[in-house]
């Protein structure tokens, strides 16, 4: 490859794209609530929330020092993350922690990215980031929904015109900025009816001596200020 191919790939990955007309922001944000308010809608997408969730359980899990193990997601969009080390301290904590607040910091992430006009950049990273959590998955649908959702990215980066790299960027940081907020809802009502007596808050109020309640409220906290600073960024307000 010479060193001019490799200059334009350079500034097609991480150079400056134009902002998409105001109209697109706001389709791609309604198309995005299609996608997660209807029950039927969700049961699909919701697999998606769940790569996000475990794989943030998995990178939180490396950068604290433990071994991670492996990574299982289920066609019932569930998920399990496994890692090896300590039982308690903090990179257990973070650890535990950090799966329902990963899809919404890194819609975040990306509308920040957008927000900068690195649209092509954040299609190139998600697509990275799908190959590294695909060398951690350890059943035969976790695999698929990983390579489907990598290829996805690949492709649209790769093989379409700038307004439909930006339509789709701007559609999928939107369903995490927006997806991100359901499940805390939906695991507040699972415990009200003591239907997740092991869930990510119990873990950590055992880890922590500090109430699920808690740990829940902050699940909130995070996830509702992502999609208020994450959509300022993307209606530039």
């Amino acid at each position: 490859m010479d060193t001019g191919h490799i200059t334009d790939v350079w500034d097609r990955v991480f150079g400056i794209q134009p902002d998409p007309p105001p109209w697109l922001v706001v389709v791609t944000a309604v198309l995005a609530l299609g996608a997660i308010a209807p029950y039927r809608a969700w049961r699909l997408s919701r697999n998606a929330i769940t790569i996000a969730h475990e794989g943030g359980h998995g990178l939180i899990a490396l950068l604290s020092g433990r071994r991670l193990s492996g990574i299982r997601l289920h066609s019932d969009t569930s998920g399990l993350t496994v890692s090896r080390g300590k039982p308690t301290g903090l990179g257990m904590i973070l650890t535990a922690a950090a799966g329902y607040i990963t899809p919404s910091l890194l819609g975040l992430l990306g509308a920040w990215l957008l927000a900068s006009g690195h649209i092509t950049a954040l299609l190139w990273g998600a697509t990275a980031l799908l190959a590294a959590m695909l060398l951690m998955i350890r059943n035969a649908y976790g695999v698929l929904t990983v390579v489907l959702a990598g290829a996805a990215f690949f492709l649209v980066s790769w093989l379409t015109a700038p307004d439909v790299q930006a339509a789709f960027a701007y559609a999928v940081v939107w369903f995490l900025l927006l997806g991100g907020v359901r499940p805390p809802f939906e695991l507040q009502g699972k415990r009200r009816r003591g239907r997740a007596g092991d869930s990510d808050p119990d873990q950590l109020a055992r880890l922590t001596r500090l109430p699920a309640a808690v740990w829940l409220g902050l699940f909130h906290l995070v996830t509702l200020c992502s999609l208020a600073g994450g959509g300022r960024w993307l209606l530039n307000l």
